[in-house]
């Protein structure tokens, strides 16, 4: 019986965690470790009461090799249907309506439809791995997907600053081309509050390691992380770290705090206070401004948290593009800021000038903020607060 066979009868699985970065959406998602070593953070609401672990070489390879006997089956089970090989709608439908196919390698099939040849690495920290052993699986990775575009992973500044400028050259060698890092803030007063385990110069030190050795980087910081009492040191001492590390890339995540997160409980205590939308635009605002004009980062806000989507751009040429979105945001009337805040909750906003496409939309979403309004002086921003909290 062929390995290809095998497959198809057994449906075999292979392990994978429970997030990624949007912009892997369409990657291969292969789970390296589980959990996060550090798991912490005040302000995260992912793995708590789990518990982290090294997941073995030999139980990695043997996912990677599962998947990619699925991705040959599948290419196989394309040509017996008269595709030629290729991963067309009629080889998806056929797959994703038959319950008998896993979880996972509807995943695969997925991926290969969609052709983006990125495979991202799970969970939250897997430069903690040995060196040694995380080139070996990169190395077997590619040796089994020698046509792979990017391979991509989570880490911690904390761990990549414990790395050699060697191990991280040796690991981009072996397959590794970018690293996301939640830099959240580069304030050590917020750090230190929301337990993030880092100074803001094991920032500096671990973004730079990244990029000396050749990885792309992905930097991402929390608008609204300082709260009402450091928002404007949260904005000013973020954009100077960055403006050392000058990371490829700077993506916003902006500040949703589910109840089952910890710092849920110090807002209930009053200990910390949240921002509002506005507050948050004009944060984020200041921080634009504080990144100077020898950072080449291209800044994206490609989360439905974040209020303005349309933050995005190369700097330093596009920065006053930014900018220009921020003002045209700040210089509508109130009225109309209140209906694109609940417009962009529920998902029927990605840009202010959508304010103003569908007058039946616009309409609506002002009767329902006249509803909302005889609910008391809370009954808006309670509203808002409970939209956005779904996509947490």
């Amino acid at each position: 019986m062929s390995t290809s066979q095998m497959i198809s009868e057994s449906k075999l699985c292979f392990e994978q965690g429970p997030i990624r970065p949007p912009n892997e959406a369409r990657s291969l998602l292969l789970r390296i470790t589980r959990n996060c070593p550090w798991n912490q953070c005040l302000f995260c609401p992912v793995y708590k009461k789990e518990r982290f672990s090294l997941r073995t070489i030999e139980e990695i390879k043997e996912d990677i090799q599962t998947a990619k006997d699925m991705a040959d089956d599948i290419k196989a089970l394309s040509w017996k249907m008269g595709e030629s090989g290729q991963i067309t709608n009629p080889i998806m439908a056929y797959i994703l309506r038959d319950n008998n196919y896993s979880y996972s390698y509807k995943s695969v099939a997925l991926w290969l439809y969609y052709g983006t040849g990125v495979c991202f690495l799970q969970d939250a920290d897997n430069l903690i791995l040995k060196t040694k052993d995380l080139v070996e699986i990169l190395r077997f990775l590619r040796e089994k997907f020698p046509n792979l575009k990017r391979v991509t992973t989570y880490s911690r500044s904390r761990t990549v600053s414990r790395k050699s400028s060697s191990e991280m050259k040796d690991i981009k060698e072996a397959g590794l081309d970018r690293v996301h890092i939640g830099l959240e803030s580069g304030y050590d007063p917020i750090l230190k509050f929301m337990k993030k385990g880092v100074t803001a110069a094991k920032h500096i030190d671990a973004g730079r390691k990244v990029i000396d050795s050749g990885m792309s980087l992905s930097e991402y910081i929390m608008p609204g992380l300082g709260g009402e009492a450091m928002w404007k040191e949260h904005a000013l001492e973020t954009a100077r770290v960055l403006n050392k590390i000058n990371p490829h890339y700077i993506r916003l995540r902006s500040l949703r705090v589910p109840a089952h997160a910890p710092l849920y409980q110090k807002i209930a205590d009053g200990e910390f206070k949240m921002l509002n939308d506005d507050q948050v635009v004009e944060e984020i605002r200041l921080f634009v401004k504080g990144l100077n004009n020898k950072i080449t980062s291209t800044i994206t806000s490609d989360h439905i948290m974040n209020l303005l989507e349309e933050i995005k751009g190369k700097l330093p040429e596009e920065k006053r593009n930014i900018l220009h979105v921020i003002k045209k945001y700040q210089d509508l009337p109130e009225s109309d800021r209140i209906i694109y805040r609940i417009g962009r909750r529920m998902g029927l906003y990605s840009s202010t000038a959508d304010l103003y496409r569908d007058q039946n939309t616009y309409d609506k979403i002002k009767t329902l903020i006249s509803e909302l309004s005889g609910k008391g002086p809370n009954g808006i921003e309670g509203f808002l607060n409970e939209m956005a909290d779904k996509y947490v």
